[in-house]
């Protein structure tokens, strides 16, 4: 079977859509719309992400505000213990985890008032804004849910699955009918296009990486980890069974590295050489990832798959299945292996953690990959399609 190549590295594909070629006038307010701020304690990718372009926006000369649910790191000008600034963009909480969605308008409406950009991102549960908002919106996505809410809602909670797909498509396709839709990766944008939206609509626009500084040692022993949130369908309860049949012939550590609803039961699923360590710092996270031998993202869906790039920048490749998302983020048999199911998945998992040459040499193609994507850059291309979003809006 041919390798996989993503998107990203094939010849150009045919275009999701050109950015404008002339430059266009620059929104200077601009309002994000999301669940979670970064210093929430179920922040995850999304979060990062929505940071990332609220810092780099902010650099630029954009006063940007992120409107989203409780609980919220403090506004714009206040300090942690040492006078050290938490944010360069101002936060505002609209309510609660979930209160927030029902609050958003009137919460906009009191605390902002206005704005020349929103920015509304579409997690599953969306805020209609372009319904609402008179004036220009920009819909960001991560990934569609169609899927994820029978996983999320199963069993008698089957109708609210239901209710949400519905919701989550129409608000793609119906309230977002007038504005620019930004995907993640190109995964995200067939994903998009698969529920009907036009594909002129559809702007990509990848995330990015950190420069990476020094490299931490690698670990002597084998040391397996696995980073996000956990949630269902990380499907870390998957990788706790592959551990069982992988673990007599690579011995080691498995590291989960995050936090979650799914915690405690994935405790008790865990077997001899697990440890769960919880939310870590940036710096423990990138430093685990360069101790790691080997990053394990059993997901069975993603946008792109940040933490694979983020592993990648440290020369650790990553061992997935062949998904949305990590299709984009991982080159099969370059910088890691794509499995198409659990016993490829525990077979490339062995044969990489007893070749340290073949890691090594992932491990560098991993790098040179990781190079390409920039925070910096993933901000210039955002603040082109958001300049092309407001002079589009009303024509």
């Amino acid at each position: 079977m041919p390798q996989h190549v993503p998107y990203s590295l094939r010849a150009p594909f045919p275009p999701v859509a050109q950015h404008p070629p002339a430059p266009v006038p620059q929104p200077r307010r601009i309002v994000f719309l999301a669940h979670r701020d970064l210093d929430n304690p179920q922040a995850g990718g999304s979060e990062l992400l929505v940071d990332r372009l609220a810092d780099g926006l902010t650099r630029l000369g954009h006063q940007v505000t992120l409107l989203c649910g409780g609980p919220a790191s403090p506004a714009l000008g206040s300090a942690q213990a040492g006078g050290t600034p938490i944010r360069d963009y101002r936060v505002v909480s609209a309510g609660g985890a979930y209160g927030h969605f029902l609050r958003a308008r009137s919460a906009f409406a009191q605390q902002i008032g206005d704005c020349d950009l929103l920015v509304e991102v579409c997690n599953g549960m969306p805020y209609f804004a372009p319904v609402w908002h008179h004036g220009p919106t920009l819909c960001l996505v991560n990934h569609v849910h169609t899927d994820l809410w029978k996983m999320r809602f199963g069993g008698p909670m089957a109708p609210a699955a239901r209710i949400g797909r519905r919701l989550e498509h129409w608000a793609l396709t119906g309230a977002q009918h007038r504005g620019l839709l930004v995907a993640v990766s190109p995964s995200t944008a067939d994903a998009l296009r698969g529920i009907g939206v036009e594909r002129d609509r559809i702007r990509v626009v990848h995330n990015g990486v950190e420069e990476p500084g020094p490299r931490a040692e690698r670990s002597v022993e084998p040391l397996f980890v696995a980073v996000g949130r956990l949630v269902e369908y990380k499907r870390i309860d998957l990788l706790l069974r592959l551990w069982e049949r992988v673990r007599p012939v690579t011995g080691g550590r498995l590291l989960i590295v995050g936090d979650g609803p799914e915690r405690e039961r994935l405790e008790r699923l865990a077997g001899p050489g697990v440890e769960f360590t919880g939310h870590v710092s940036e710096a423990r996270k990138h430093e685990l990832l360069c101790a790691a031998w080997l990053l394990l993202h059993p997901s069975a869906l993603e946008g792109w798959g940040l933490v694979v790039t983020e592993a990648a920048a440290r020369e650790t490749p990553a061992v997935a299945f062949d998904v949305p998302g990590l299709r984009d983020s991982v080159v099969d048999g370059e910088t890691g292996v794509l499995a198409r199911g659990e016993s490829s998945f525990a077979a490339a998992w062995c044969a990489l953690a007893l070749s340290g040459e073949r890691r090594e040499v992932m491990g560098r193609a991993a790098r040179d990959l990781a190079a390409r994507y920039r925070w910096d850059r993933t901000v210039r291309q955002f603040r082109l399609v958001a300049g092309e979003a407001v002079k589009g809006w009303g024509s």
